[in-house]
């Protein structure tokens, strides 16, 4: 099962998502799968905000911030993760070269890496961010970036049996 969580900067997502997979698997074990890279002061101190947000919440991280399907997921020791988040996975994926790669090939590799890594698992949780509606125009590269992450954004939500948007904290069940 794949449930999609998607919203705003600061909206509250990841603390219900974390909330979300904890009501689901009670105090079993389950994977956190991160993707942020600690590249600066303020990656550093979101890094360990998300820490002790899920401290005491039975999660073992796995730090991914590229080619998540290559994630070692252990079956035997649990088939839950929360996946955090594809914001972060798009930027690695898109920019990890000294060139960025095309939205085109961001959008199959990562939508194809999703469909691996959740082959592995009972239950998927993915994080994702809605960043759509400033109406700011941007150079190319981040309009690339804008596309595919609502393409697979788009993806996901078919792939997904649940989709919920946070909005200001409140979950809004899309399907």
């Amino acid at each position: 099962m794949v449930t999609l969580i998607i919203g705003g900067s600061g909206s509250g997502k990841s603390a219900y998502a974390e909330d979300y997979l904890c009501r689901k698997t009670g105090n079993s074990p389950k994977y956190y799968i991160a993707t942020m890279k600690a590249s600066d002061k303020e990656t550093v101190e979101r890094i360990e905000k998300h820490r002790n947000m899920r401290k005491d919440k039975c999660f073992i991280t796995i730090e991914r911030p590229v080619n998540i399907a290559g994630a070692e997921v252990d079956n035997k020791t649990t088939s839950y993760a929360l996946l955090e988040c594809m914001s972060n996975l798009v930027a690695n994926e898109m920019f990890s070269d000294i060139e960025p790669k095309s939205s085109t090939t961001v959008v199959e590799k990562i939508v194809k890496d999703i469909e691996v890594l959740a082959s592995k698992l009972e239950y998927l949780v993915i994080v994702s961010n809605n960043i759509f509606e400033d109406g700011i125009e941007y150079d190319r590269y981040s309009e690339e970036y804008i596309e595919a992450l609502g393409l697979i954004n788009q993806k996901l939500s078919d792939m997904a049996d649940e989709v919920i948007e946070v909005v200001v904290g409140i979950p809004v069940r899309i399907r």
